[in-house]
């Protein structure tokens, strides 16, 4: 394992560990420590982290095994979490993002799964790959987010707003970065698409095509719940549900892809 990359380890839970605390603070109403601290720790993770997977680049190309691919998206989406959390008051979802990005790149460096495959990205497959592992990243992060509206809507309903509910911003403010995460995801997976059209060999050939269709078909889901928002007012549980929904089929298309690959070696 790289000294870089143990140390961005180390400053992961390290920051974990102080917005733990920030938000323990928040919940008995005392001072805590200042947000800068934790974030500015975070960034430099982000930046070692970024150095681990990016380095490569220089002499090879960009690894896509299934280990390093998780690696790619999860970096990604804490590093976007970071930036939306600088302006606004979100970092509770840093307590489930954070040991998840730790763990992912100890993995990385410990745990080895043939064949990797690497590719250049100096051509439109490049742009076709990386569109792709941004669509992925802001659509997990607005599954989280969903997820944690979702237990912010039973806890509200409830009228028991208790414990780590009680550290989240408003339902209205958390509904409305849901749909913003949702709108640069769908954005971002339709460049992604079309990229693909057209740098990709075959995109509908045996190896692929499962990936392909799954794709589409979240796509059509996540274009849906906007349309359905935009012009019927869908939100609450029918926004959960819909995101939830598309982001598994998702993730079924990319990381099911890349298991049966593995493992069945088509």
């Amino acid at each position: 394992m790289t000294t870089i990359a143990i140390l961005a380890i180390i400053l992961y839970l390290i920051s974990w560990l102080l917005l733990g605390f920030k938000l323990r603070t928040r919940l008995n109403k005392t001072k805590g420590i200042n947000k800068k601290i934790y974030l500015s720790l975070w960034l430099i993770a982000v930046l070692l982290h970024a150095g681990v997977l990016y380095w490569p680049l220089l002499s090879s190309g960009l690894s896509i095994s299934l280990i390093t691919a998780a690696s790619h998206i999860i970096w990604l989406t804490s590093l976007m979490l970071l930036m939306t959390t600088w302006t606004r008051n979100i970092e509770a979802l840093g307590i489930f993002i954070l040991p998840l990005t730790a763990f992912t790149l100890l993995l990385q460096q410990t745990v080895t799964l043939d064949p990797t495959h690497t590719i250049p990205i100096n051509n439109g497959l490049g742009a076709h790959i990386f569109t792709s592992l941004l669509a992925y990243s802001m659509l997990m992060l607005a599954a989280i987010q969903a997820a944690l509206l979702a237990e912010q809507n039973n806890h509200l309903h409830n009228h028991k707003p208790t414990g780590f509910i009680r550290t989240l911003p408003a339902l209205q403010d958390m509904e409305l970065l849901l749909f913003r995460f949702i709108t640069v995801g769908v954005v971002l997976l339709t460049i992604a698409l079309i990229t693909g059209f057209v740098y990709l060999d075959n995109l509908f050939g045996q190896h692929i095509a499962h990936k392909t269709f799954l794709s589409l078909f979240a796509w059509v889901i996540f274009s849906t719940l906007l349309i359905g928002h935009i012009k019927l007012g869908w939100r609450g549980r029918t926004a959960i549900r819909w995101t939830l929904a598309g982001f598994i089929i998702l993730m079924i298309s990319f990381f099911g892809t890349k298991i049966i690959q593995h493992f069945l070696g088509t």
